[in-house]
């Protein structure tokens, strides 16, 4: 199990890598503008992404900044958020390998900021739910991208196994 949320781990660096380099290629008016998302906008998304994966991350680790709101704006450019999100991706990836099969099968209780009272379930149910939430969110940000008419990104698990994650195989 361990090995499994390692790749994860490394697949979401990855993918968010991605991102980040398409969203480079934005004008600001094209990053901020409002495509139908959930969070509306690309940047308001990649916010998101950051925000949630803190909020996780200091449920998980008791450590680190985590926002009160989901659609908290941690860094309105695109410059300063990337290096925050390259930042918790390597948190992530570095608190990923402290854990063991023991502490993923031990429950974990919080308080959801959207739900008010305790929630308790397995570790390892939430972190699976902190991949797969960023997966898709990350398909909303491709939405966006396309819906701009930019080129297609090969976000794609298999796509990151086939290429640098190969030795996650």
């Amino acid at each position: 199990m361990h090995r499994h949320f390692g790749m994860f781990a490394h697949y979401n660096r990855w993918a968010n890598t991605l991102l980040y380099d398409a969203a480079t290629q934005l004008s600001d008016a094209e990053y901020r503008e409002d495509h139908g998302a959930f969070f509306g906008s690309l940047g308001a998304t990649l916010n998101h992404l950051l925000v949630a994966d803190r909020i996780w991350m200091r449920r998980f680790t008791g450590t680190g900044e985590a926002p009160a709101t989901l659609n908290a704006i941690l860094h309105d450019n695109l410059v300063n958020l990337r290096a925050a999100r390259e930042a918790e991706d390597q948190r992530i990836i570095d608190w990923v390998e402290t854990l063991d099969d023991e502490t993923l099968v031990a429950d974990i209780t919080y308080s959801p900021i959207t739900l008010p009272g305790a929630i308790a379930h397995p570790l390892r149910a939430a972190v699976t739910h902190l991949f797969n939430h960023q997966t898709h969110h990350r398909g909303q940000c491709h939405m966006t991208l396309t819906a701009m008419g930019k080129p297609s990104l090969g976000l794609d698990l298999l796509h990151f196994l086939r290429g640098e994650g190969r030795h996650w195989m």
